[in-house]
């Protein structure tokens, strides 16, 4: 599975725990009963959508594991577990590649001491090619054992180096900035977007839907492609949705406001563990 918009057939999800959310660096304090009745209502969508949905149980003390996307990558020979940055969430990539065990998928290697890497910061550009970003949740480390590790399936790693924007307290990942969403379309917020990613884009012919300004703040610019052409969004930005529906998408949003505290949208939520045609 090396593709970020194919049919996404099983997901893993893990529902909201209660924490130290200031301490995580949330954008507020979330009412976690609402919280959980807003990722339930999200897992609830992706199952209606088609997808077979399994949810990890909360694991209190760790309020950044409901994005559940950050902490693995899945590959064609199954998850590599990475290691975060971020203090808050180094218990979580052993804890999701463990559950990911449970369902079927091997694991196919692990970031080693000195690389630190965000699944959030890696998208698949080609069924060869794994974009990953150089910012400040993924470094040059990571990017060097990604490499070895997917050169053993035949994959390549290609580096797009993220700007400073508000500095390394502020969360801007690859995936905050772009959203595949069919093998010929993306959304993207050009102003943040690093010169050669658009221009790898263009090299493979995908016309580039833009976020509106106002709503990059409000995860504008994070969609979760469901299949091509069908995606999921937080409904807090109106603006970008009428741009993707005016291209001939078809657009699903869920109530996002507890979620978008967390300041990640439905990529972050959802772990793709089989995207298959």
């Amino acid at each position: 599975m090396r593709s970020t918009t194919a049919p996404l057939r099983r997901a893993l999800l893990a529902e909201p725990a209660a924490g130290d959310f200031a301490g995580a660096g949330w954008l507020g304090e979330p009412d976690l009963r609402k919280l959980r009745r807003q990722h339930a209502a999200f897992a609830e969508l992706l199952s209606g959508l088609g997808v077979d949905v399994t949810v990890l149980a909360a694991a209190d003390g760790l309020v950044d594991a409901c994005f559940a996307y950050d902490p693995a990558l899945i590959t064609d020979r199954g998850a590599i577990e990475l290691r975060m940055a971020k203090p808050a969430r180094v218990p979580e990539p052993a804890r999701l590649v463990t559950a990911l065990e449970e369902l079927g998928v091997p694991l196919a290697g692990r970031l080693g001491d000195g690389a630190v890497a965000d699944a959030g910061d890696m998208f698949w550009l080609d069924e060869q090619t794994l974009g990953v970003a150089r910012g400040y949740r993924t470094n040059t480390a990571a990017h060097k054992q990604l490499e070895a590790i997917l050169a053993e399936e035949g994959a390549a790693v290609e580096r797009f180096d993220l700007p400073h924007h508000r500095g390394p307290d502020d969360l801007l990942h690859l995936l905050s900035i772009v959203s595949p969403i069919s093998d010929d379309l993306a959304l993207v917020f050009e102003p943040l977007c690093p010169v050669p990613l658009l221009e790898a884009l263009d090299e493979r012919g995908v016309r580039r839907l833009p976020v509106d300004p106002d709503e990059l703040e409000h995860q504008g610019c994070n969609v979760l492609a469901v299949k091509p052409g069908v995606v999921v969004m937080a409904d807090t930005a109106p603006r970008t949705r009428q741009v993707l529906e005016r291209a001939g998408c078809e657009v699903h949003v869920y109530e996002a406001s507890e979620l978008n505290l967390g300041e990640g949208g439905p990529t972050c939520l959802t772990q793709p563990v089989l995207r298959a045609f």
